[in-house]
């Protein structure tokens, strides 16, 4: 790249680089590491809010080790559906860590979606039971659909996958689409209650809510489980989140700031994040009774150490456009 170039990646340019689940989940991990290890700088993501439930996020990450640095500026619309547009979009910038100077801009929607449920399976590595072979989830959007890929890359003991959304029309799509992607069994049920009880892993992936209507009870949430509510409290009560054994998060300052912020009304006392977890500074699992769960906001260090693969790939590829700055 010239000092007066810029790369631009589009949607399809970042898809078209032929990245695998696998590698990105080896990434995010990685990312989990270097955070463990405290080799990061990232300040909790300030945000505008220009609906109810809506928000547009500055979300800047630095990886020393890594060599990347920049920003997301992500928006989520929960709404957005009734008009035939997704709810996440925005765009990531890398720059150069020498110079400062920006090297690329793409769009952040693809490594928005397999970052997130990469590091679910980070999580569920260290946390859910290995022998884990039933799958809950709650809501069949995009995230439904990404954080199921990602599992199945290291749970591959996963044999059966209760589904359930609010737009029976998308729970249908998702489970027909599941079928042919994995080998395993992939059944739409009529409730929350049907998708979360006797599920090993049990992922809520709905709209963030400030005023969420949450439906699952603590009773439902089976011995040995392990949850991650990618949508943070929007289908749990109080008591079910209560009702864990251990609460981990991806990044304790980024939770605390939300929970200033009116989200999270009732949050358990946090046990560890992730890089603790991945780091080995506290045990992860301990025994096959343990209920866990780990509420991951989604860091702009999973979305730069993304990111700054996704750039050299398309270095190597040469694919996408050199603008001129």
């Amino acid at each position: 790249m010239k000092p007066s170039e810029i790369l631009y990646l589009s949607y399809e340019d970042v898809c078209n680089l032929g990245i695998t689940m696998r590698e990105v989940v080896g990434w995010v991990e990685d990312i989990f590491r270097h955070k463990g290890m405290g080799k990061y700088e990232m300040p909790p993501k300030p945000g505008i809010h220009t609906m109810p439930d809506a928000f547009i996020h500055a979300m800047p990450a630095y990886l020393p080790d890594m060599g990347a640095a920049g920003l997301k500026w992500v928006s989520g619309y929960p709404e957005n559906y009734k008009k035939g547009l997704p709810y996440i979009s925005g765009l990531l910038i890398i720059n150069d860590t020498e110079t400062g100077i920006p090297i690329a801009v793409m769009d952040c929607t693809w490594i928005t979606a397999v970052r997130t449920g990469a590091a679910t399976t980070v999580a569920a590595k260290y946390l859910a039971r290995p022998d884990s072979d039933s799958v809950g989830i709650l809501g069949c959007g995009v995230q439904g659909r990404h954080n199921l890929e990602a599992l199945l890359v290291i749970l591959e003991g996963i044999t059966t996958v209760k589904a359930y959304d609010i737009l029976p029309q998308t729970q249908e799509k998702y489970v027909e689409e599941m079928k042919t992607r994995f080998n395993c069994e992939v059944v739409g049920v009529n409730s929350p209650q049907e998708a979360v009880v006797d599920s090993d892993i049990v992922v809520t992936a709905g709209p963030v809510l400030k005023n969420p209507a949450p439906v699952i009870e603590d009773s439902w949430f089976k011995v040995g489980a392990f949850a991650s509510p990618v949508d943070l409290d929007s289908y749990w009560k109080k008591d079910a989140l209560l009702g864990v054994n251990k609460f981990c998060v991806d990044d304790i300052p980024q939770i605390m700031h939300f929970k200033s912020e009116g989200y999270l009304e009732t949050m358990p006392e946090i046990y560890a994040d992730l890089g603790e977890i991945v780091t080995g500074k506290k045990p992860g699992r301990e025994n096959t009774q343990e209920r866990i769960m780990s509420m991951n906001l989604g860091l702009g260090l999973e979305d730069i150490g993304v990111a700054i693969h996704v750039f050299n790939k398309a270095l190597e590829k040469g694919i996408g456009k050199n603008l001129l700055l």
